[in-house]
């Protein structure tokens, strides 16, 4: 064991636990049981079976009030490992279920046996026909679909509010919908063709020519039975009318059996069975969608009314003027949504009995918008409209910043109100459709049967069609309100079918939640059908039991998952998975919500029980180390929760007091190792040039074996040489800013055979060239912007240099009167912001009289207009950083880009690059995991600049890439540099 390694009792909850009724029980602690383990290693390999206690926690919860623990995990790579999957769980009587995002709200990601991860290996799009199709995997999210799609003037049909995470399989297996589908540009009504596995293990490719052929004879028995089904279909006129009503409103409770209507064959019955089937008809392993196309001109308000009802009878006039989107929003809602960056702070004040109607417009040209407008203009008008609060202008707008902010409230309906719930409650999310005309019917029903119940419940939904959504809230742990929870639903779902002949599941799914209710929804006959359609596909089944059709009239109160408190940061978590996709280490050991879920399981266990010892034990490197630290999360997260921010509190906990003394003497004598960190660099590169790397990562390697990985970087190829001892010589009188070199750019130097300034000279060269000179005070050596410490834990040395810092900020710029301008983007952060919460009163005092800026802003708001480009390179790729995204300063880095190059790309695929500092140097297989989809996507093609604006994430970037990153500062210079310049 290395010498300083963690003990992982620090990491102990310290709270008093009452052991849960839902917890992991002991057996489970040694993970997966033989035989299971050993044969899926045998047929599968070690790298695509997770079977420790703490992967198939991970893996148990999702955005449901649902928790299954599986009894193993698989990762399959391709179609060979999906029907060997299939194969043996047939030989041994198994039972298999697929997840992708896990963003489904009723538990259709959740298994009690063997769970079948699809998302790790099942990305990619491929556009067609110049954007009318498009071919994608089921992995892939929707948002990055969109992205692809978007350059061709094309998006896709579905839009689930939680396409930030959601993904094209889970979408198509739940036919979700979203704001602007409706009932004709949902999957079923978009998917051109899939391929499939059946449960068999027959691979099934709708496009085929040969497709009916080649199934009749791998499948005779299949073929006739679905044949002779929609021959029995077709016979009852009663039942044909039924199910055709059925769909003329939203509707997902149940298999699609108009899918034996529509199609005339065995593989065109089964594309459209497919679609809304849960996993339980097979795999889908890739979808062609027929796209639809991306109106730009957008004209969109949000309009106040007194109560639900009211905005609920407004519906139908928006409709009839042409609105792609009519979303409504209860007082619940909107008052909740305040905790949604962008949202006005004084809809907190609305009054509980208003809501609001988010209204949107669009049109391909200008022609069109402005008809649009005096369409929704003459629906406006005599409406009564309220304006509670001071933000509400109840006015249309073209304003793209207005509009996102209205979307962001509206879309964080589930997460923004789920994360107000009182602490330990689970959330419940209910969907169901009614016809439209009889929209403020049903809201007023519902509010008095919430009342009758005693929830208190948030309300929102696509009201263009009909489609309502409200949450409840309720403690799992107490047999109280699983009651009070199961008669609501038994006297909710009744109202919906007897009075409003709805449907239980209008885009969710039919789930855990509402199987019980299929048949009071669609009747004996409907009903007995798809028993049968089951039994036809999956005569054994195999795939995912009790997901969609289920006999047990309590099977939705099966399985519910308790909440326990966890740390405050946290407690809020609905666990929607919404943060995934942005977390760099979510494809190598642990996603920002899987940190939560574990953490909670903890907390559901005794003190010192063995499934607690064996979290514990893994939850060291899978969450804490291999965090990198940088709260994309919490910009991906609608409640803003920061689980970067808890992962570093938990590095503090680790430390030992000697281990925070030595972070804090560091600090205190900052200027020394700054000086000393530049030599070992030089000394490093003069050993690399004459011996190689070779010697270097050795000796680093075995450094960290003795010591700590988590201490001590490895040598990586990529470091780059040692800066220069001095900095530019600037001059403080005249000085327009004052100049900040970063500790990075003044210990690392540019990138190898880089000709041309240095970066500080770049910046000083190209500020004064300006007209805007910039001033490099002689006593930067020695401050940081802290983050070294910051990102580690070590409190009392982040204190010390984040004093520093400001104090010494205060006095380089006059008190404030004079900029400062900071050269790489995670220290601007961390000036601007990460110091704040260490510093000492006065200090905080002073840094508000602070100016700190970006230098991609001062580049592109200060320079820019005042320079002339002179030279292009042709082609420039550009990497935003994470602090980039929390600056939101990423446009300033493509605007300084463009004026550098004639084409400029940002990979649809980039994301942190989780170097962080030196974290890719202490876990080089973190940056790798990474940054994997990014550099694939950057190598697809040669640049003529690849281009960023901190020097570590470049450094990180080159060892993905293989290609040489370096500061789009360096490359404005270039480009605005008077005379002959070679690259």
């Amino acid at each position: 064991m290395p010498l300083l390694e963690p003990k992982p009792e620090a990491l102990r909850p310290e709270a008093v636990r009452t052991p849960s009724v839902d917890r992991v029980p002991d057996r489970q602690a040694p993970g997966t049981p033989e035989p299971l383990r050993g044969d899926l290693i045998a047929l599968l390999g070690p790298g695509k079976v997770l079977w420790k206690v703490s992967d198939l926690v991970k893996y148990a919860s999702d955005a449901s009030p649902y928790r299954f623990v599986p009894q193993v995990v698989v990762v399959p790579e391709d179609i060979d490992d999906i029907s060997a999957v299939l194969s043996y769980a047939h030989g041994r009587g198994r039972e298999v279920v697929f997840r992708a995002a896990g963003t489904s709200l009723n538990g259709q990601a959740q298994g009690e046996d063997i769970l079948v991860d699809v998302r790790h290996h099942w990305t990619g799009i491929e556009v067609l026909d110049d954007g009318a199709q498009a071919r994608i995997g089921p992995g892939t999210t929707v948002v990055r679909a969109n992205a692809a799609l978007a350059r061709h003037g094309r998006l896709l049909g579905p839009d689930p509010a939680s396409a930030i995470a959601c993904t094209i399989g889970g979408v198509v297996a739940n036919n979700a919908s979203g704001m602007t589908a409706g009932t004709t540009r949902n999957s079923y009504r978009t998917v051109s063709s899939l391929t499939f596995v059946l449960p068999s293990g027959t691979v099934v490719d709708t496009a085929d020519p040969a497709a009916d052929a080649d199934l009749a004879r791998a499948e005779p028995r299949l073929c006739e039975g679905l044949l002779a089904l929609k021959a029995e279909i077709e016979a009852d006129a009663a039942l044909t009318a039924r199910i055709r009503a059925k769909y003329e409103i939203k509707n997902t409770n149940g298999y699609r059996l108009d899918a034996f209507l529509d199609g005339t064959t065995p593989v065109q019955i089964l594309r459209g069975l497919m679609v809304g089937s849960e996993g339980t008809f097979g795999f889908i392993s890739e979808v062609v969608f027929d796209t639809l196309p991306l109106d730009r001109r957008i004209s969109t308000a949000l309009l106040f009314f007194p109560s639900l009802t009211a905005a609920a009878a407004a519906v139908p006039r928006f409709n009839e003027a042409g609105a792609i989107a009519v979303e409504l929003m209860d007082g619940n809602t909107l008052r909740a949504s305040v905790s949604v960056q962008g949202v006005p702070a004084d809809w907190a004040e609305l009054p509980k009995e208003t809501a609001a109607l988010l209204v949107e417009f669009r049109a391909p040209d200008e022609h069109g918008q402005e008809a649009y407008e005096r369409a929704a203009a003459a629906a406006v008008e005599g409406l009564d409209l309220v304006a509670p609060v001071p933000s509400v202008t109840n006015g249309f707008t073209r304003d793209a910043k207005v509009i996102s902010g209205y979307w962001k409230a509206r879309k964080a309906f589930v997460t923004a109100v789920g994360g107000s719930r009182p602490s330990g409650t689970t959330l419940i999310t209910e969907d169901f459709a009614v016809p439209p005309s009889r929209l403020a019917e049903a809201c007023e029903a519902l509010l008095s049967l919430q009342a009758d119940h005693g929830f208190d419940a948030a309300v929102a939904g696509h009201a263009a069609h009909g489609n309502l959504h409200f949450l409840l809230a309720f403690d799992a742990a107490k047999p109280s309100d699983v009651d009070r929870y199961a008669a609501f639903m038994d006297d909710f779902c009744r109202l919906t079918v007897e009075r409003f002949d709805g449907s239980l599941k209008a885009e969710h799914a039919t789930g855990r939640n509402i199987a019980p209710f299929l048949e009071l929804e669609w009747g004996p006959t409907a009903t007995e059908l798809m028993w049968r359609t089951k039994q036809i596909i999956d005569p054994d089944g195999v795939l995912a039991p009790r997901i969609v059709l289920d006999r047990d009239p309590k099977a939705h109160l099966r399985g519910l998952k308790t909440i326990p408190e966890v740390e405050e940061i946290a407690d809020p978590c609905i666990e929607c998975g919404f943060c995934e996709p942005t977390c760099p280490s979510h494809d190598l050991t642990t996603s920002p919500r899987q940190r939560i879920v574990l953490r909670r399981e903890m907390m559901r266990q005794p003190g010192g029980s063995p499934v607690e010892t064996q979290l514990l034990d893994a939850y060291g490197y899978d969450a804490v180390d291999t965090c990198a630290g940088d709260s994309t999360c919490k910009l991906a997260c609608p409640v803003g929760i920061d689980t970067g921010a808890m992962m570093k509190d938990f590095r503090h906990r680790r430390h030992s007091p000697r281990e925070e003394r030595i972070a804090a003497l560091t600090a205190k004598n900052f200027k020394a190792v700054e000086a000393a960190a530049r030599l070992a660099v030089a000394a490093a590169d003069r050993i690399g040039d004459r011996l190689g790397d070779g010697p270097l990562e050795t000796i680093t390697a075995l450094a960290r074996k003795a010591v700590r990985p988590d201490l001590v970087p490895e040598w990586l190829p990529e470091i780059p040489g040692a800066a220069a001892r001095k900095l530019p010589r600037t001059s403080r009188a005249g000085a327009s800013a004052v100049y900040y070199p970063a500790c990075v750019n003044r210990i690392f130097g540019g990138p190898e055979g880089h000709r041309g300034p240095s970066l500080p000279q770049a910046v000083v060269a190209v500020s004064a060239r300006a007209g805007k000179p910039v001033w490099i005070p002689e006593d930067v050596a020695g401050t940081c912007c802290a983050t070294i410490w910051h990102s580690k834990g070590y409190d009392e040395g982040n204190a010390v240099m984040a004093n520093r810092i400001v104090e010494a900020a205060w006095g380089w710029t006059a008190g404030g009167k004079l900029p400062l301008v900071v050269d790489a983007s995670s220290c601007t952060l961390g000036i601007a912001h990460e110091v704040v919460p260490y510093l000492t009163d006065d200090n905080r005092e002073l840094h508000r009289e602070l100016t700190i800026v970006d230098s991609l802003v001062w580049a592109a708001d200060e320079l820019l207009p005042e320079l002339t480009v002179l030279r292009k390179t042709g082609s420039a790729v550009l990497h935003p950083t994470c602090s980039m995204q929390h600056l939101d300063d990423v446009q300033q880095l493509r605007t300084v880009a463009e004026a550098c190059a004639e084409e400029v790309v940002i990979p649809d695929d980039a994301g942190c690059c989780a170097f962080a500092g030196d974290r890719g140097m202490l876990h080089k297989e973190l940056t790798a995991s990474a940054t994997a989809k990014e550099a694939a996507e950057v190598n697809g093609r040669e640049y003529d600049a690849y281009l960023s604006a901190n020097r570590m994430c470049e450094i990180g970037m080159d060892r993905a890439t293989g290609h040489s990153y370096h500061s789009v500062l360096m490359e404005l210079e270039r480009a605005t540099r008077p005379g002959a310049v070679v690259r």
